[in-house]
């Protein structure tokens, strides 16, 4: 319900917006008219007094040319911002996030929402806690009520990925705490497929480059930083435009090919098995999951560059055991 009201709020607001625009734009034009005859005569009632005073005029000229700096540089800047503005809608380019303070999350989570409602989502990140589990994660309530979803989410199973997450040696981003992200990104996706929604996952095995969500006309951006936390990271907004030629085009079009991708299996979630499919679609072989319950731990210190929401909240819930294929990871 408060989502709700904050869209209908915001998009009385937008088209308050444009109305309200042109009105301001037509009454000081009004002014202005009214005015000019006033200001003349009081121009002309006051030279007389300082014509002849040199210190005077000297102000008065040095006034106008600071005057006429400050106007020719916001001329000159506009026209600057204008160019830069054209580039960015050619590019797709439609909005920008360069940090997460609170503020900006209630307006990312707003456009999330709108944009998501009753569309086709397709996510691509690294274990989904921050994004599909976490109740105040981006897409927490854009999933309840979305037509369908793709998800690609980094394989917990692959050998490539422990040796990785390992390689970091930092207490609070162990195997065992991102094996429980995906765990519980898994749950849910479980959830939403009962409900009726059609969802389906499949795993890729490189490291997260970059996480990308994609509803409909619009595509949000954000780099995973190998000491970075991707939550910190900046957010670009990109739309779909008529040409084809923006960035939307290039990003939505990676998707598609990591999600055609043979190599990549698909997680059935009925029944717990990676499915490996040929270039034509065709299926090949089906390898299980053994699913047990294990506790994760892992250290509760906050460090930079961690995202310690996401490794934490997860602890002391029973989960899915993942194994690495062909031997057991604990």
């Amino acid at each position: 319900m408060f989502h709700e009201f904050c869209f209908g709020f915001w998009a009385f607001l937008r088209n308050a917006a444009g109305s309200l625009y042109h009105i301001v734009i037509v009454a000081l034009s009004a002014g202005i008219a009214l005015l000019l005859p006033a200001a003349a005569r009081q121009f002309m009632s006051f030279w007389p007094r300082v014509e002849h005073d040199t210190w005077s005029v000297i102000a008065i000229e040095m006034a106008a040319a600071v005057l006429s700096m400050a106007g020719l540089n916001y001329i000159h800047r506009s026209i600057r911002d204008r160019g830069l503005a054209d580039a960015a809608l050619g590019a797709g380019l439609v909005s920008f996030f360069p940090r997460r303070g609170p503020a900006a999350r209630e307006r990312i989570q707003a456009l999330k929402d709108e944009q998501g409602t009753g569309r086709s989502v397709m996510v691509l990140g690294s274990s989904g806690a921050g994004t599909l589990v976490d109740q105040v994660g981006d897409l927490s309530s854009v999933l309840d009520k979305c037509l369908e979803a793709k998800i690609l989410l980094v394989n917990p199973f692959n050998q490539g990925a422990r040796a990785r997450i390992q390689a970091l040696a930092h207490p609070s981003c162990t195997y065992p705490a991102f094996r429980e992200e995906v765990r519980q990104s898994i749950a849910l996706l479980k959830r939403l497929k009962a409900i009726g929604k059609v969802v389906k996952l499949k795993l890729y095995a490189d490291a997260p480059l970059i996480k990308l969500v994609v509803f409909g006309d619009y595509l949000w951006l954000q780099h995973y930083h190998a000491e970075l936390d991707v939550q910190n990271m900046p957010e670009y907004v990109l739309q779909r435009n008529h040409q084809q030629h923006g960035l939307y085009t290039l990003y939505a079009h990676y998707f598609m090919q990591r999600w055609e991708s043979s190599e990549l299996p698909e997680y059935d979630l009925d029944t717990d098995e990676l499915v490996y499919r040929s270039r034509t679609g065709q299926e090949i072989r089906r390898e299980p999951v053994e699913i047990g319950t294990r506790h994760v731990a892992a250290h509760p210190t906050d460090t930079a560059g961690v995202d310690t929401r996401e490794a934490f909240q997860l602890l002391h819930a029973p989960g899915p055991y993942l194994p690495v294929r062909g031997y057991d990871v604990e």
